[in-house]
């Protein structure tokens, strides 16, 4: 049977990424970039620990506890999830961890690919089907590589299904991004009026053009991944309810996150030379 759309989406956005990546100097892969002053390498090295989570999660439940138990015990000690990561990559680096990383994306999205996507797989918090697992593999990869095209001073082109696929995670978490920071969520979400690259116009909730919000559906995307400030887009934001999503939105797991502060994450001036 043919591959699952959002495992197809996954490969397509790691390849992009690779590509852009593997075109510029390695010398670039040690500079720090918008996202808490990760450079590439650890960008990198983050996506490639948790896709081998991922897959570890669809083939072996247990083997994916003994993969967790301990980063657990580190984090419950004070340490940080880079430190971790940083301890499991090993020697693991520049072209190497380059190579791993691709290797490790396309054995998962092939894995995934060809699974049930309704069958459930264990995560870190409750577990999830296994469509949903790619898919948060695909923001993932998105949200992080969006660090490493501001730093190159490159505008990344998404395709409108891999797009969908964040906008819907930004969508079904509208209460979790409320309740991550013990609020009550608004009763109705705000009606989302959002352009697709293709120009097609993607609909949520009742319109309600007193509680809404308007504009590209990949800076909606920028926002619910917490790669840009709201007011460093171009997204129309109206009503009280709105306006707090925008502020608090969080499509991820884990503890509440504060967004980054308008201007603190931007493509740079000058685009590296390829």
């Amino acid at each position: 049977r043919s591959m699952m759309p959002q495992a197809q989406d996954f490969l397509a956005e790691s390849d992009a990424l690779f590509h852009l990546i593997d075109s510029v100097d390695p010398k670039h892969w040690r500079e720090a970039t918008g996202f808490k002053s990760w450079t590439i390498e650890h960008i990198i090295g983050h996506l490639h620990t948790w896709n081998h989570a991922a897959d570890l999660s669809l083939k072996d439940g247990d083997a994916f506890g003994d993969f967790f138990k301990p980063i657990t015990a580190h984090l419950l000690q004070g340490g940080t999830l880079r430190q971790y990561e940083q301890t499991w990559l090993g020697d693991l680096h520049g072209r190497d961890l380059l190579e791993h990383w691709r290797k490790g994306y396309q054995q998962l999205a092939a894995d995934f690919g060809v699974a049930d996507p309704s069958a459930r797989v264990v995560w870190a918090g409750p577990s999830m089907s296994v469509r949903s697992s790619v898919t948060a593999r695909l923001m993932e990869t998105w949200a992080h590589g969006q660090a490493v095209y501001d730093l190159l001073g490159v505008d990344r082109k998404t395709s409108d299904s891999a797009l969908k696929n964040i906008v819907m995670l930004g969508v079904n978490t509208f209460g979790w991004s409320f309740k991550a920071h013990r609020l009550a969520p608004p009763e109705v979400m705000p009606y989302l009026r959002l352009v697709a690259p293709s120009g097609e116009v993607w609909e949520y909730g009742e319109p309600d053009f007193e509680s809404c919000i308007e504009g590209q559906a990949y800076e909606f995307c920028q926002v619910v991944t917490q790669t840009r400030n709201i007011a460093d887009t171009g997204l129309s934001v109206k009503g009280d309810a709105a306006s707090a999503w925008m502020e608090k939105a969080q499509c991820f797991a884990g503890p509440p996150e504060t967004p980054p502060a308008p201007g603190a994450r931007r493509k740079a001036d000058t685009p590296v030379r390829f």
